[in-house]
């Protein structure tokens, strides 16, 4: 049951974010931690376990370890729970993982969020109809992210993963190789945005010059989406 508690206003506490991730990511808490405003929100994370970005791996973290997490962590009382991975919550479609995270937010007593559904309402709300995907991704992920995010109106028109599937390693890539990864890649090719898929990829870092790179393109990254969503259900 989602718990019902007196504003955080009235309460005169930080808004707290408990936040899901995949036990290897290394990027997206610090992410938010960097990003949100200290004085009005507070991050918490816990961690699924997941070693290889594959789709069965992802399953079985899903299935397997995303509930006891998402208990855990609403020991902390929290006002919003995020469910941290982008490809494992494409895998199966937006209404699934829409069905996926209710049922953890359920579990931490919160409302709750999914990052491809943070980045659909990204691009829906940037207006997008002609979309560019990159991933650190191995195929089979990056096309389920990009068949998530297509719609009657978005056309998805290139998606490039760079086949890592050690999750660890997808912070690999410094965001100077994330920029040469995109201007390969789409070299030639026309989109009005660029979305940089994955909660463990240095793409927020690389977004300035990223946008610099393709001029007149909107840039969202996944952490971005996230963010953004964040604040929208939370203005000041």
């Amino acid at each position: 049951m989602i718990r019902t508690e007196p504003s955080n206003a009235m309460m005169g506490r930080r808004i707290r974010v408990a936040l899901l991730v995949p036990s290897s990511n290394t990027v997206m808490e610090n992410d938010l931690h960097a990003a949100l405003p200290r004085g009005r929100f507070t991050v918490h994370t816990d961690r699924m376990f997941l070693v290889e970005t594959t789709r069965e791996a992802e399953t079985r973290m899903i299935e397997d370890y995303a509930r006891a997490a998402a208990n855990d962590v609403g020991t902390v009382n929290p006002d919003l729970l995020v469910f941290g991975c982008t490809s494992a919550g494409s895998l199966f479609g937006l209404e699934h993982d829409a069905k996926v995270c209710r049922e953890l937010g359920e579990l931490a007593g919160c409302q709750s969020l999914g990052v491809i559904r943070s980045a659909a309402e990204a691009l829906e709300l940037a207006q997008s109809r002609k979309v560019a995907v990159i991933t650190p991704y191995i195929d089979d992920l990056t096309e389920s992210v990009a068949k998530a995010l297509a719609n009657n109106t978005r056309q998805i028109v290139a998606a490039h993963g760079m086949g890592i599937t050690v999750n660890v390693r997808l912070a690999d890539p410094e965001p100077a190789e994330i920029v040469a990864f995109a201007s390969e890649k789409l070299n030639g090719v026309s989109f009005d945005t660029l979305f940089a898929s994955c909660t463990n990829f240095r793409s927020l870092e690389a977004k300035p010059a990223l946008e610099k790179e393709f001029p007149g393109a909107k840039v969202i990254t996944s952490n971005s989406s996230v963010i953004d969503a964040i604040l929208r259900r939370f203005p000041a």
